[in-house]
């Protein structure tokens, strides 16, 4: 199985970044900067729409990195106003970056005034309702999910625009967060189950949403709390700011993997430090897997929290085994074959001295297709590790999520076609072992675990398990497990 690309990293792909700031001098600035804050959450491409009493709507949109784009002085003079809203791409629905016209935030002109959207997650309904509205007359400008959003606002009979979101978001299936604007106001919304994040911040006098708690922390924004599931905030320039729940309430669902791997070690979220349970989720792995050995490593760097946890725990030593190198950024060097073989070897390199003849215990996030981890493992042999024994920091990743995560089909995922032990020979690696949903679950704070009859977490990943049909996808043939 092949990767994707030569410098694949063999990870779930971030979904997207939604930030948004009213009342501030220059708020497409401060936006700027909460994107370059939750980079992380998608590197494809970013945009900011902002809006100046006297200038009206103005927007700018570019693939690439954000300190790439929108530290240019230039750029930015474009984008004046007290009111804007940015979002960072990494493409789950739509072509996979081929053009600007899928970058969003995405805009559009009603009757009572302008409005622009930025949505994190996926629209699971996003192709029955599209084919309905373009049976109706709409015309689409992009292939992305989160432009029927706009669509259906427009086709809303409500007085305003945050009515006609309510209305168009009523029809819309599947996760959203979604951050837009009117000429006044700054509106945040999740979805009933809360899958995806979004918390609400005050800098001074402006008010301030984001995908995660460090895009509050890079422009000094006090943290106020979480947008509950189910709720819409509706901010304006003034300060007022009204909250409604105008879904039909459902249980909490939030994704279990923003803990694992998605959001940033240094944001909280439910209360609680990121980096903090990835270490507790290392205590688990190793009360759960322990293993003979001379030496705890992370794959960097998402895998080091983890580590640190498991070699507390285990009484291990924690050891710099990989270095990652910091400033691989995009391919600097034509991939010829040559340099296609190299692989991972770009990204991570052994530290050789503190590898050789140890037996190893290499902690990472998770395992999709294996490709990296293959490789990883080839180069702590090459180096005179003595064992290699990787521990996984989530449970077999073995069906696709449909809320906004870029996933392989069901059948490149490793564990979706072979059990732990036939995994751990397909790697050559001396032994392999997951974290236990339950386990997972003991970590993120659930000290009964997993309550199988209702979860607490979206956790389809894992479970195969999902709160929210994916009518599309079951549409394209896709199986849904069988009820046990």
């Amino acid at each position: 199985m092949p990767p994707a690309h030569p410098f694949d990293d063999d990870k779930l792909k971030e979904e997207c970044g939604v930030f948004g700031v009213v009342g501030l001098k220059d708020a497409a600035n401060f936006v700027a900067l909460g994107l370059h804050a939750l980079q992380h959450r998608g590197q494809e491409a970013g945009g900011i729409v902002c809006h100046h009493p006297e200038h009206g709507f103005n927007n700018a949109r570019r693939f690439g990195y954000v300190r790439d784009n929108f530290t240019k002085e230039s750029l930015m003079k474009t984008l004046p106003g007290p009111l804007a809203i940015g979002h960072v791409r990494y493409s789950t629905a739509g072509s996979k970056g081929a053009a600007i016209r899928d970058v969003q935030p995405f805009f559009g002109e009603f009757s009572m005034g302008g409005a622009a959207i930025a949505h994190n997650g996926n629209i699971t309904n996003a192709d029955s309702l599209r084919k309905e509205l373009i049976e109706r007359g709409s015309i689409f400008q992009s292939s992305s999910d989160s432009e029927c959003i706009i669509h259906l606002m427009a086709r809303s009979l409500q007085r305003n625009i945050p009515e006609r979101m309510e209305d168009a978001l009523r029809r819309v299936e599947g996760a959203f967060s979604v951050v837009a604007m009117t000429r006044t106001k700054l509106i945040g919304v999740r979805d009933p189950h809360g899958v995806r994040p979004l918390v609400l911040g005050k800098l001074g006098e402006g008010w301030v949403l984001s995908s995660e708690t460090c895009g509050l922390d890079i422009i000094g924004a006090e943290y106020l709390r979480e947008i509950k599931p189910g709720e819409m905030v509706v901010i304006t320039e003034d300060g007022g700011v009204e909250s409604s729940f105008p879904f039909r309430p459902q249980p909490s669902k939030f994704c279990i993997f923003e803990h694992v791997y998605f959001s940033r070690p240094d944001s909280i979220i439910g209360g609680q430090s990121v980096y903090e349970t990835r270490r507790q989720i290392g205590v688990e792995l190793a009360r759960e897997n322990p293993v003979e050995a001379d030496l705890v490593c992370a794959v960097p760097d998402s895998g080091t929290p983890a580590a640190i946890g498991f070699a507390h725990e285990s009484g291990i030593p924690f050891g710099m085994g990989i270095i990652r190198n910091q400033y691989m950024g995009r391919t600097f060097i034509e991939p010829t074959e040559q340099i296609r073989n190299m692989g991972v070897r770009l990204k991570l390199n052994v530290n050789r001295s503190l590898i050789r003849g140890k037996r190893v215990i290499l902690v990472d996030d998770s395992v999709v297709r294996g490709t990296t981890s293959r490789k990883i493992k080839e180069m702590i042999l090459d180096a005179g590790a003595a064992e290699v024994h990787f521990r996984i920091a989530s449970p077999p990743t073995a069906w696709p999520c449909f809320y906004g995560v870029d996933t392989p089909q069901r059948d490149k995922l490793l564990a979706a076609t072979m059990t732990e032990d036939e995994m751990a020979e397909h790697l050559a690696v001396d032994s392999l072992k997951f974290i236990s949903l339950d386990g997972l679950y003991r970590a993120v704070g659930e000290a009964q675990g997993r309550d199988s009859s209702c979860p607490q977490y979206c956790d389809a990943c894992f479970s195969g398990e999902y709160p929210v049909v994916p009518a599309d996808m079951m549409e394209k043939g896709f199986e849904m497990k069988a009820a046990e």
